[in-house]
């Protein structure tokens, strides 16, 4: 199989990252990880960021900013990004005012639309990164469909989380297919559950349970519910470009040992070599 660099989205491992940044690149590099996505900086410079990389031999993937950040000051976003030496920076989450079937959605595909051409002038590729919410009808389309088709892919392209994908009743190697070309960044995420009234997001501070018979629990890639190599055969045919590791929460084990699962996972399927 096609050798693919592999990222790790710090979020997974946030507590560690905040103790001690260092410690943790040190340990993804000795695991085999090739790179990083950040979700915040935890105090950091860009400087401060880009020399932590360099020392541990990282590369800076992306990062998740929030939009409000975004909006209150795009400039300078796009400049830290620019000194981070990071190609891509995604929208993480979108707040539930402005969701797909809700009367502030119009407004924030043009908000998105405008900053992915900032971005682009400043050389730097915007991501839209999918949680299930963007997987209702909007004009008989998910509205993840509409959001893509309603930007130009130049300014916004896919960071395509097959969690979500999966949890939303799609299926997530058929998914990425149909962003082929437009899918430089795959998050691979497993898990356990069904889809039910909870929204188990960690990410977003909603963690509730998916269904009161089966818990929703996310996994290391490859040990939950995934097709992980039908996926990862996938996201080489969409053309990716990263795959990153991601896990929101991790239960009875640390992140790191959830971060090594996961590689180990993508050892065996030869996307890296050991």
């Amino acid at each position: 199989m096609k050798q693919i660099p592999v990222g790790y989205q710090l979020y997974s491992a946030r507590e560690d990252v905040e103790r001690d940044m260092g410690k943790v690149l040190s340990e993804l590099k000795r695991l085999g990880y090739d790179g990083v996505e950040f979700a915040g900086y935890f105090g950091h410079t860009a400087k401060e960021l880009k020399q932590l990389l360099n020392d541990h031999g990282l590369a800076a993937v992306s990062s998740h900013v929030p939009v409000q950040a975004m909006r209150q000051d795009p400039f300078g976003t796009i400049a830290f990004l620019q000194e981070l030496g990071c190609k891509y920076v995604a929208i993480p989450s979108v707040d539930g005012d402005h969701r797909p079937g809700t009367p502030g959605f119009p407004e924030m595909i043009r908000f998105i639309a405008r900053f992915g051409r900032l971005c682009r002038e400043g050389g730097i590729q915007l991501l839209y990164h999918n949680h299930d919410f963007e997987f209702v009808k909007v004009s008989d389309i998910y509205g993840l469909d509409f959001l893509y088709s309603a930007i130009d892919e130049e300014c916004l392209k896919t960071e395509i989380d097959v969690c979500w994908v999966k949890y939303a009743g799609e299926n997530p190697s058929a998914y990425l297919r149909k962003y082929a070309g437009r899918a430089p960044i795959v998050h691979l995420k497993d898990y356990v559950g069904v889809k039910g009234e909870g929204t188990p997001y960690g990410l977003i501070g909603e963690t509730k349970k998916a269904d009161e018979n089966v818990a929703f629990e996310f996994r290391p890639f490859g040990h939950g519910s995934q097709d992980a190599k039908s996926v990862v055969e996938a996201g080489i045919d969409a053309g990716a470009e990263w795959f990153v590791v991601e896990q929101d929460l991790w239960y009875q084990r640390t992140p790191m040992e959830a971060a090594k699962m996961s590689i180990d996972t993508l050892y065996d399927l030869g996307i890296k070599q050991r």
